[in-house]
């Protein structure tokens, strides 16, 4: 329990840096006189706070390595991509941002299938089952974002796709290989009885 402590404070810290980082876009942006990336800058904060309600609506518990996950990918998407425009400086971003979002989404599987085994009052979780499960979401939901692009960009014209069928499937393998690379560390905590969410109650 003090470990998990531990690692919350560093990414309270974390999540401290990212507010005073959106701060600083702030006040550079508003003496540039760029309106669009001082918008951008309030939408981060937008996000973090959301991030906090929801949880704490919700009562969920956000445990440390899914909220670690959820904030880079909010540093790499909202900072690195949109806030400093890197998208054209970092090759294949738009790729690593893929990667991440198959990492949170089998984290959100994991917890996907605690709520719902709590709710059937199951005596014993199944740590196996736990990692097929979140690792079918994962790649199930790097599929649905596709089908998303695919007809936002029908019906109204984007180019989220790059019309291209090849930046789709990569879209979809690198969701797929963050997803596994979860799963193999889910796999390797849980056989270390240090699986999050789960720990003694393991089979």
């Amino acid at each position: 329990m003090q470990k998990i402590k531990h690692k919350d404070k560093w990414n309270d810290l974390f999540e401290l840096v990212m507010y005073v980082l959106a701060a600083a876009c702030f006040v550079y942006f508003l003496m540039k006189g760029i309106q669009e990336k001082m918008l951008e800058a309030v939408l981060i904060v937008a996000v973090l706070l959301s991030i906090r309600v929801v949880v704490k609506i919700t009562k969920t518990r956000m445990f440390a390595a899914l909220r670690f996950s959820v904030l880079l990918f909010i540093l790499i998407t909202m900072f690195m991509a949109n806030e400093f425009g890197l998208y054209n400086v970092i090759p294949y971003l738009d790729k690593i941002e893929h990667l991440f979002s198959g990492v949170i989404l089998c984290f959100v599987g994991l917890l996907i299938y605690k709520k719902a085994s709590d709710r059937e009052n199951t005596a014993v979780l199944s740590a196996k089952v736990a990692v097929w499960f979140s690792l079918f979401f994962s790649v199930a939901m790097a599929g649905v974002w596709e089908i998303y692009e695919f007809t936002m960009d029908r019906l109204f014209g984007l180019i989220s796709q790059n019309g291209s069928l090849v930046d789709t499937m990569t879209d979809i393998i690198c969701g797929t290989i963050g997803a596994v690379m979860t799963g193999i560390y889910l796999t390797f905590k849980a056989k270390r009885r240090k699986m999050p969410l789960m720990f003694h109650l393991l089979k």
